[in-house]
């Protein structure tokens, strides 16, 4: 196809090798997820149409540049992009001073240009090297829920009250928005959705971007909830269910990861099993250990607190012991 590109297009050398890399790599992506089992056996829908149907390509899909169609000038803040008619010199860019300082540093491979609500965004790809993780003092357990979405064994509480009531005049909305059955109220069930996700990705970003901050400053590592397959284990009322799938709890948890893998902090995740449950003095494990949901109250010791500060608890004990047996040398043969 390279040929042919050039001639019926007017393509030069290397966007025509980009455009044929694009559409290569897209085939491989799919049959990547054929052969994983992403798409459903080869008998279901689903796999038959994107077996049987072209790949096409959005208009506002990312477009990628590799150095030779796109370079960046960083000194003067500008780009030189090649286009259709001709290539663009001398286009201005703005970033934070951090930013510039890491793309001078480690951008390497190619950047995507993506269009968004009329403004043109490019992505770099920068390799940044992880700093070294520093040997912890303590942990700080990170207990993760519904009614509180973080606690921490220090006693801090991200609450999210006012995030249930968003969530819930939402599902009101989205409600009312299938009850109509037409392709405004289609069009406007997508926008909502995405709306709703940037919320969660905001608010994760923001108690994983305090809790984060707070472990340096005190020479600690962050430990959470291993809380894989959550969904298949917990036993919840019907009305409770939505609330559950709705939140991306797992998300908090890669937030928390990778903030902390910047940062140089060690992290863990820990055993989630009766975590709750559990008393942090004298070790007694039993379900009438917690009353209700916000209480804990130890039938043997009688230590009394709130549960979601009792299961942070745990999770940095459990944490201790892990750091330990990771950290300890393998013995020699």
């Amino acid at each position: 196809m390279y040929a042919d590109l050039k001639v019926t297009f007017g393509l030069s050398a290397q966007p025509a090798v980009r455009a044929v890399k694009k559409v290569v790599d897209a085939y491989a992506a799919l049959k990547a997820s054929l052969r994983a089992g992403n798409l459903g056996p080869p008998t279901s829908k689903r796999y038959r149409r994107a077996v049987g149907t072209p790949i096409v390509f959005r208009p506002q899909a990312a477009q990628p540049f590799d150095d030779r169609c796109l370079s960046w000038q960083y000194d003067a803040r500008t780009v030189s992009i090649w286009t259709v008619d001709g290539r663009m010199k001398g286009i201005r860019f703005a970033c934070s001073s951090d930013q510039l300082k890491t793309l001078v540093q480690y951008r390497k491979g190619e950047s995507d240009l993506i269009e968004h609500g009329g403004k043109w965004f490019l992505v770099a790809t920068c390799d940044t090297p992880d700093p070294e993780v520093y040997e912890p003092a303590d942990f700080i357990g990170v207990d993760r829920g519904i009614v509180n979405l973080a606690t921490t064994s220090d006693g801090t509480n991200h609450q999210g009250r006012r995030l249930s009531r968003y969530r819930r005049w939402q599902a009101r909305k989205r409600a009312e928005l299938q009850a109509r059955r037409t392709r405004s109220a289609t069009r406007r069930l997508a926008r909502r959705a995405q709306q709703e996700r940037r919320h969660a990705t905001h608010i994760n970003h923001r108690i994983s971007k305090e809790i984060v901050s707070v472990a340096p400053r005190t020479g600690r590592g962050i430990a959470v909830e291993e809380l894989g397959g959550i969904r298949e284990r917990a036993r919840l009322r019907r009305d409770q269910r939505a609330t559950l799938s709705s939140w991306p709890f797992h998300q908090l948890g890669q937030h928390l990861a990778y903030k902390a893998r910047r940062a140089g902090v060690p992290f863990l995740e820990v055993d989630a099993a009766h975590t709750s449950q559990r008393c942090p003095r004298c070790g007694h494990t039993e379900r009438a250990n917690r009353p209700d949901r916000n209480h804990f109250q130890c039938r043997r010791c009688g230590l009394a607190g709130p549960s979601d500060v009792v299961a942070g608890v745990n999770v940095r004990d459990r944490a201790r012991s892990a750091w330990v047996f990771v950290t300890t040398p393998a013995p020699s043969p």
